[in-house]
């Protein structure tokens, strides 16, 4: 872990001194440097002092770097294409288990030609247009501000019935990295 990058790096965010946490901590200068510089591993209580001076949470100093914030800016989203339709997919952000993506739909465009499953759990919005989405026996038509959800493990599908480009926010759980398409 990198808990020593961390708290120098909230320390000169936050304008504040070696010498400051130290006053608050009664830690010594020398031993705040090696925990700077990864050096050398302070106990949890020790690591809980050090965040109250910082005033941040001790689970934020532990917290590895891939499961801090995320974000994309939207000129840098990733813009991929699916299914036969070749759906434009945009990737709005990713955890380890959750992906949400913009999809768009043109008009009486699918996921697929044949319901599909695969592992995982979605959530759809409809942000625009008119949406077609059936799920093993159940079906349904939806419109804009519209949700649905389902264990992508039943074979499913989804299309644009209007007339206009449809736009789903799609939200992808699953327990494992993702490692395939999913819509």
């Amino acid at each position: 872990m990198d808990i020593g990058s961390t708290v120098r790096a909230i320390r000169k965010r936050k304008n504040i001194t070696i010498n400051q946490i130290c006053e608050e901590t009664g830690l010594s200068q020398g031993f705040m440097s090696q925990v700077e510089n990864n050096k050398t591993s302070p106990s949890i209580s020790t690591l809980e002092s050090i965040a109250k001076a910082l005033k941040v949470p001790l689970a934020y100093l532990l917290l590895r770097k891939e499961e801090r914030m995320n974000f994309v800016r939207q000129e840098d989203r990733l813009i991929t294409t699916s299914g036969t339709d070749k759906l434009k997919v945009e990737h709005l952000s990713a955890t380890k288990s959750v992906r949400m993506m913009l999809v768009e739909f043109p008009p009486g465009a699918s996921t697929g030609e044949a319901p599909h499953a695969h592992e995982g759990e979605e959530v759809h919005l409809v942000i625009k247009g008119k949406i077609y989405a059936e799920q093993g026996e159940d079906a349904a038509e939806f419109g804009e501000g519209d949700s649905f959800s389902w264990n992508a493990c039943t074979p499913h599908l989804v299309k644009n019935i209007g007339e206009d480009l449809a736009i789903v926010l799609i939200s992808v759980y699953t327990e494992t990295e993702h490692k395939q398409n999913f819509i």
